[in-house]
């Protein structure tokens, strides 16, 4: 390999992808090496906690793009190897092998790890995370031998892990600390909607406790036990408590970082032709409720559109982020889509019936649209994001009338 590239990407992310594929189709024409530490090509994460546990998606079909496209594309795949130190200053890093690659711009999308379980047990056989193909294929071998699993954390991949475990007939528990569900990115009104959801699947749930350690029986788990003392029998553990990012090379290098590399609206760090985007990334965001302090969003979407925003200044033509941010999440047979970010402040209108499975949460800010979760309407998440990136002007009244058309909020 030659020693230098013109955009080197540490991580095989949605991002690094997304960078080296827009930075083509702005005219960029130099050399793209893209470093990945696992053996697959960016691949699609969401069926990591859905479709290869229910056997609706199978590895092969999990690529993000064909072999071709990178061939096509000029974007070389040095797959199986690590970015181990930066050096900004030389513009040169070191791979885990001790070879060295120079660059012209640097780009980590080094994405983020599984937070671990700080209790006693937490090592034990049949403790697992989702995070990677090879986590998601350990829990699916793991499921067709269990019978009761704990899933600790009531956050998007903790749920979806739960609603697939269900639907194989798996007895189901959930522990989440707070007193109820995805507490951080929804409003009470879905978080009981989607409590009731899973209720009616079979699956409880221990709220408000948290876990003291984890029992095994010949080096295998057997239950868990809660702050209270409360055990709950189990032969599988699921981990879903968040995600650390990964910053120990920018950290290294003395790059700046809080809960995240710390970049502005086009991904620049506060290292010279240094990039950052996707779920290791802090950045501002004009729709957060405070635009100018530096937050991390762990999702596609937002690593796609940083990763964008990233490549238009490779080429000279810089467009900073300034995309609506949005997430889904399918349980069951239920769509859950969120737009823009919420605060806890907001005042909060529903729309429609939630014991129906279809209705919309709307969320206010000084009487503009700030944020907008549906359940099972596409439609009108999809206006939502129109109407939050306009920040039009509603009254509660308006929104909760169905007969209200919604669209003359744009007019």
């Amino acid at each position: 390999m030659n020693a230098r590239a013109a955009l080197l990407i540490a991580g095989a992310s949605y991002a690094g992808l997304q960078l080296a594929a827009s930075a083509r189709n702005l005219g960029f024409e130099g050399r793209i090496v893209m470093v990945g530490d696992e053996a697959l090509p960016p691949y699609q994460r969401p069926p990591l906690s859905k479709g290869l546990l229910t056997g609706k998606s199978t590895v092969e079909s999990l690529p993000v793009k064909s072999e071709a496209f990178y061939s096509e594309s000029g974007i070389e795949l040095l797959l199986g190897r690590r970015v181990a130190a930066l050096a900004p200053e030389r513009q040169q890093v070191t791979l885990d092998d001790g070879s060295s690659l120079e660059y012209d711009w640097l780009a980590l999308t080094t994405g983020a790890r599984c937070r671990p379980l700080p209790v006693p047990g937490a090592g034990l056989a049949g403790v697992l995370e989702v995070r990677t193909v090879d986590d998601a294929l350990r829990l699916d071998a793991a499921a067709g031998g269990a019978h009761r699993a704990c899933i600790i954390g009531g956050g998007f991949i903790g749920l979806e892990v739960a609603a697939a475990l269900a639907g194989r007939g798996l007895d189901v528990t959930v522990v989440e600390a707070l007193p109820r569900l995805l507490a951080r990115a929804v409003t009470p009104q879905m978080s009981a909607f989607v409590e009731d959801l899973h209720r009616r699947n079979g699956v409880g749930f221990a709220f408000g406790q948290a876990v003291s350690a984890l029992h095994g029986d010949n080096g295998k788990v057997c239950a868990v036990e809660l702050a209270s003392g409360e055990r709950i029998d189990c032969d599988l553990v699921v981990v879903g408590i968040g995600v650390i990012p990964n910053t120990g090379l920018a950290e290294a290098a003395g790059i700046a970082c809080a809960n995240g590399i710390l970049t502005d609206g086009l991904g620049q760090t506060s290292a010279p032709r240094v990039l950052a985007a996707g779920d290791c990334a802090a950045f501002p965001n004009p729709y957060a409720p405070d635009p100018a302090r530096p937050i991390r969003l762990e999702s596609i979407q937002a690593a796609n559109d940083l990763a964008r925003a990233a490549a238009s200044l490779l080429v000279g033509a810089p467009q900073p982020y300034a995309s609506v941010p949005w997430f889904w999440s399918d349980q069951y047979d239920a769509k859950l889509q969120m737009a823009g970010l919420m605060a806890a402040d907001d005042e909060v209108v529903v729309r429609g019936d939630p014991a129906s499975g279809r209705f919309t949460v709307f969320c206010l800010r000084n009487g503009r649209m700030a944020a907008v979760h549906t359940a099972s309407r596409p439609a009108e998440h999809m206006l939502g994001r129109k109407l939050v990136a306009a920040g039009a002007s509603a009254t509660a009244a308006q929104l909760a009338d169905e007969s209200f058309d919604l669209k003359s909020l744009l007019a």
